[in-house]
């Protein structure tokens, strides 16, 4: 079953406030919670479904990545692992269920007491990459020049300066949680020291400033495949940002816009090209020389080809992608008539003019017998 768009789960617009968004998502934890549902296992996923559109739109790097890649963008940290209540990016929940209900995330140490020291994953990157149509048709190997943020080499992405190592929160002993007993609840919340982390850094790498991780920009090639159109998405695996705490990289998305071509029109696997071809050839007849995207192929106009027709090249439009065969170039005719002419020419034409004028009237007169004798 595909996901609803969070904005829809949370009823609100995209172009939503901070404080739009967190008041809708306190009206549904009121509405959905499990201690006022028991046993209703709609209302509870209703509850988690709310939860995480919260966790991702409440976090402005987080609801960037959604509003330009949807789900995709945010799939490892708002739905990956533990679900709904073990996912990272749920900081600002358990405050907004406290104020509700007088308790932290857990009951007792039961659904959301996982440890916040886990390693993240990092962020998913989308490079916007322009080609011709001819290297649609082709394929070809980009050259991408991308910023992202990498693993510092001086601390090897711990964050601490050399000779020292990340300390474990003596606050909450390293779970990144602190626990207090209310009546019969066991309220857990995000220590205050460590920020959830679950470790400190007293000494940070001057490099990084103590995040283990540097901006840096990665020179890689990537090969686009014959066939491509625009809003065709390549993943790259792992050539996203790099992860926190020894988690993996992201993956970088790179998205295809194809030019516009000053001769040819494209659908889907299909081209389409307009010739202009003079009166004399379409009267008479003639071959022509038509421009396709490897080279020029031979069109026989046969005699008497009115303007607008259209010829159909097989297998000379684009590469299917993913797939066998090519698509046809559909090549429609227009007759062109000239601006300037000749004294020839004119002469040529007046000629023509007079015999055609001569039928004209012998047309007219055979309709008027065909009148007279019904």
């Amino acid at each position: 079953m595909s996901k609803r768009d969070y904005y829809e789960v949370l009823s609100v617009s995209r172009t939503a406030t901070d404080q739009e968004i967190k008041s809708a998502y306190r009206r549904l934890a009121v509405k959905y919670h499990p201690d006022k549902n028991p046993n209703d296992a709609s209302a509870e996923e209703m509850f988690k479904e709310a939860a995480e559109a919260y966790s991702v739109l409440s976090d402005a790097e987080q609801r960037k990545r959604y509003d330009r890649f949807g789900h995709a963008g945010v799939s490892s940290s708002a739905a990956g692992g533990g679900g709904a209540w073990g996912a990272p990016g749920f900081g600002g929940i358990e405050d907004i269920l406290g104020d509700l209900f007088g308790f932290g995330d857990v009951f007792g140490g039961g659904r959301a007491g996982s440890r916040r020291t886990a390693a993240q994953r990092g962020a998913d990157l989308r490079y916007d990459l322009e080609i011709s149509l001819e290297e649609a048709a082709q394929g070809m190997t980009a050259q991408l020049r991308i910023p992202r943020l990498e693993s510092c080499d001086t601390c090897k992405g711990s964050g601490a300066a050399a000779g020292s190592q990340p300390e474990s929160c003596t606050t909450c002993s390293g779970s990144g949680q602190v626990r207090y007993q209310q009546g019969f609840f066991s309220v857990a919340r995000t220590c205050h020291v460590c920020r959830g982390a679950g470790r400190v850094i007293k000494n940070p790498c001057p490099d990084c400033k103590g995040t283990g991780r540097v901006e840096r920009e990665k020179q890689m090639e990537v090969k686009i495949p014959a066939g491509v159109e625009t809003g065709s998405r390549l993943r790259v695996s792992g050539e996203g940002e790099a992860g926190t705490q020894g988690g993996p990289s992201g993956d970088l998305y790179v998205v295809i816009h194809v030019a516009e071509h000053d001769q040819f029109e494209r659908q889907g696997s299909n081209l389409y090209e307009a010739v202009p071809i003079t009166f004399a050839q379409a009267a008479l007849g003639a071959e022509i020389m038509v421009k396709t995207l490897e080279e020029e192929e031979k069109l026989k106009v046969p005699m008497g080809t009115q303007t607008g027709t259209v010829f159909r090249l097989r297998g000379k439009g684009m590469p299917v992608l993913g797939g066998r065969g090519r698509g046809d170039l559909f090549v429609s005719v227009t007759l062109i008539t000239p601006t300037t002419l000749t004294r020839e020419q004119r002469k040529l034409l007046e000629q023509l003019a007079e015999v055609e004028n001569k039928d004209l009237e012998n047309k007219g007169l055979v309709d008027k017998v065909r009148d007279i004798f019904g």
